[in-house]
């Protein structure tokens, strides 16, 4: 139901940044960013573009800290409410709306958006996959964990499916299930060797389990790939986690060695 793009070039740029996206790593985010730009540039009134970038911006900011947050949230929630103006149609861009909310730590109008992007699209895997990582963070981590396997399930390709896999193992981390967690981030790992975000989720699970020796060398790998997602997500509390699931991340990396 979107409006297609005015501009083939657009169209081809903004593909483009989709699979420099899928790759999760710093370098290929900044790569998509411009061809998001050379999109916009082209085609000014193609929403998809907008929504794109503003979600490259809260990657850069939450997972490579390339960007300060705040600055992250108020360009992307603006980026998204661009789209939808543009495009009413477009439930990607509704979808991204409810992301960049969630950004924020407001749960439920997040969802609210969310919802009613999958109400126009169904079967649209974004969606459920900003749906199951929104519940996660909201407490419901069972159901975050069924909407985001939905979501992959929909979209064995999805451009965000290192995102997608990070937050299961977050999810099921929450739910107490630690094995689970593990084999969730070794499959994240199998598939993206030099995504920073996961090592943290492994070495508080290990952790857990009183695997002392494994969680100690998942922890140096979060410490030397992601030093800054260690001041974002454990020393600090991002805004969207609950208190007691930050506290329940810092006790599991607690009993992996880590003295912050």
């Amino acid at each position: 139901m979107r409006r297609p793009p005015g501009s083939l070039d657009a169209w081809a740029a903004y593909q483009r940044g989709l699979w420099h996206l899928g790759k999760a790593t710093a370098e290929d985010d900044e790569s998509a960013e411009k061809f998001f730009r050379q999109a916009i540039d082209l085609d000014p009134t193609f929403s998809g573009s907008y929504s794109a970038l503003a979600l490259y911006q809260l990657q850069a900011a939450a997972l490579y800290q390339k960007i300060g947050l705040r600055d992250a949230q108020r360009s992307a929630e603006a980026l998204a409410r661009r789209a939808v103006a543009l495009d009413g149609a477009d439930a990607e861009a509704r979808s991204c709306l409810g992301w960049a909310l969630q950004a924020r730590g407001e749960a439920d109008d997040a969802l609210a958006e969310i919802e009613r992007a999958l109400s126009m699209s169904p079967n649209l895997a974004i969606a459920h996959g900003h749906r199951g990582a929104t519940l996660i963070f909201a407490g419901r981590h069972k159901e975050g964990v069924m909407s985001l396997n939905v979501c992959i399930r929909l979209d064995p390709r999805d451009p965000y499916l290192a995102v997608r896999l990070l937050h299961i193992a977050c999810g099921l981390y929450f739910c107490g299930e630690y094995e689970a967690s593990i084999e969730a981030a070794k499959r994240l790992i199998r598939s993206y060797p030099n995504f920073p975000m996961i090592y943290r989720w492994s070495a508080a699970a290990l952790g857990q389990l009183g695997r002392t020796a494994e969680a100690k060398e998942e922890l140096e790998k979060a410490v030397s790939r992601a030093p800054g997602a260690l001041d974002m997500y454990v020393r600090n509390r991002a805004p969207w986690f609950r208190p007691q699931d930050h506290a329940h991340l810092v006790d599991g990396l607690s009993k992996a060695g880590w003295r912050g």
